[in-house]
Parts: C-alpha cells; structure tokens; sequence
C-alpha cells in the first residue's frame, strides 16, 4: 500500500512538472517586449534567492558548502551552468520571437538525442528500434533541411544543450537543488552586471510597477517548483514512465504555439513532426519491451 502511495505521489508530481514546463512559455509571453537577456538574469537571481532558501529550510546549506570546495564537481557545474543558461536564453527568445513551434520540436527531438550521445560518450550500443528511431527523427530534420533550405537551429540547439546538460549532470553527482544554486551564482555576477549596465528602461526594479515586478520575479518559481516536482516523480516513478511524462511538455507547447500564439503549422513543417513522432513512438515501445524483458530476468520491477 506504502508503494502505492508512493508511486501515486511521483505520478502527480511528474504531471504538474511537465505541465508546468509546457506552459511556462504563456509566463514568458506576459514578459513579451522585454529583452530575452534581461528575463534571463532575473531568472537566475530569483532562482538563486530561492533555492538558497530552500536549500536554508531543509537544512541542506553544508551540501552546498561542500560542493563550493569540490574542484571537480565546480568545474562540471561551470559547463552546466553555459548550457542550461544559454538553453534559458534561446527559449525565451524563441517564444517571444514567434519561434515556439520549433521550441516544441526541440524538446520532442531530445530524448532521441539523448541515445546518440550515450552512444558516443557512454559506450552504449544502440538496439535495432533505437536505430530507427533516431533514423526517423534525422530523416524529419533533413526533410525540413530540403523543403525549406534551413536546418531547425533553435529547435537543435535547445534539444542539444539540454541533452549535454543532462549528460554533463550525469557526470557531476550533485543534488539537483545544490547543483540549480551553484549554476545560478555562476550566472550571478553575469546577471547583475547586465541588469546595473542595461540601458532597458525596465531594468531598474524600482521603475517598474508592481505588477511587472512580481511577474519577474515569478521566475525563480517557475524555474524551481518544476524541477522539485521532477526530482520526487524521477525518485517514486520507472524511467519508462517518466519517459511517457515528458511528451507532456513539447505537447503543450505545441498546443500553445498554434492555438494561442497563432503560429502557422504548415504541411511541411507537420511532416518533420510526423517523423519525429513516429521516432519517439518506436523509441517508447523499445523502452517498454527493454524494461520487461529486464522485469522477466528479475532485474528491476514493472
């Protein structure tokens, strides 16, 4: 019944996170008008004020200590913090520039970019779906590449920066809130800088309203509740379940780039969709049919 409970408990969690990932770009098209930069500093000085609170509240401040003085884990966490900050930046500037649709395929494309890298940096061995699936996914890439004359950029960059940054983290064993906190102080002197420089007139927090105030500091909420939420549902929750949650986002996106925003989906760019979905349909039924041959072995549980 406890295991129960528990997978119940990780469920919603995983839910709200990815839900709150798929909708955050509607919070960043309030921020509309104000340079992507600017959003990102204040995202990162609000993350960081928060996570030190919570990291103070759950007496967790000798963590991060510790890790301030681990050379090692400091210098995995300076490459993190360029990718996970420049992967911010080209989202935001994405949704604010009429470019969610491709944010949304970047985000879809990500798990089959996970494979190779695994396969180029981990040693692993790619299975015959796993072979396809990543086919399917460049084939769609290279469609867009020949119909349009242009390569996805956002939607690789995103799908790429976030697929090292997983690997990166993968290789530098901090918990995640520690490891948000020493990405964002890296981000600190940068973010201040800009915002004490900028020319923006909305820079300055005592110029604004409150209401654009509380909006930008909405940011750091929005940048850590998803991410907490994460971490309980990857701890309750098989991988494989956790896989199905995160089509939730881009899902989301996608539903909010052409019903809200009002951007064109057109045949050409629905047919690199189509292959990248079709990759991630074979993608998951390899995942599950890995999982339960481990299960019959006695591996791992369903």
């Amino acid at each position: 019944m406890r295991h129960q409970d528990s997978a119940t408990t990780g469920l919603l969690a995983g839910v709200a996170a990815f839900f709150i990932w798929g909708l955050a770009p509607l919070y960043f098209h309030l921020l509309e008008g104000i340079p992507a930069a600017e959003i990102l500093a204040h995202r990162s000085v609000w993350s960081l004020v928060l996570a030190l609170l919570i990291l103070a509240l759950v007496h967790r401040l000798p963590d991060l200590a510790n890790t301030l003085r681990n050379g090692g884990k400091m210098r995995m966490l300076a490459l993190t913090a360029l990718l996970i900050g420049s992967n911010w930046l080209v989202f935001i500037w994405a949704i604010n520039n009429g470019h969610l649709l491709e944010s949304s395929l970047g985000y879809y494309i990500n798990p089959l970019l996970n494979i190779v890298l695994g396969v180029l940096f981990l040693g692993e061995k790619l299975r015959r779906l796993q072979w396809l699936a990543v086919a399917l996914a460049t084939t769609g890439i290279a469609y867009e590449l020949w119909q349009f004359g242009r390569v996805p950029v956002i939607a690789l960059f995103l799908a790429g920066t976030f697929a090292l940054y997983g690997l990166v983290r993968k290789r530098a064993p901090v918990e995640s809130l520690t490891g948000l906190a020493v990405e964002t102080l890296y981000m600190l002197p940068v973010a201040l800088f800009y915002l004490v420089c900028s020319d923006s007139p909305t820079s300055n927090l005592l110029h604004n309203s409150w209401a654009l105030n509380s909006l930008l500091v909405l940011a750091g909420p929005v940048t850590l509740m998803p991410l907490l939420l994460f971490t309980i549902a990857a701890r309750r929750l098989n991988l494989s379940t956790v896989g199905f949650l995160q089509y939730i986002a881009p899902t989301l996106m996608l539903v909010i780039a052409t019903q809200v925003l009002g951007e064109p989906f057109r045949e050409g760019k629905l047919i690199t969709f189509m292959l990248v979905w079709l990759g991630l349909i074979l993608y998951t039924i390899d995942a599950l049919a890995q999982r339960r041959k481990l299960y019959l072995q006695g591996k791992v549980a369903l």
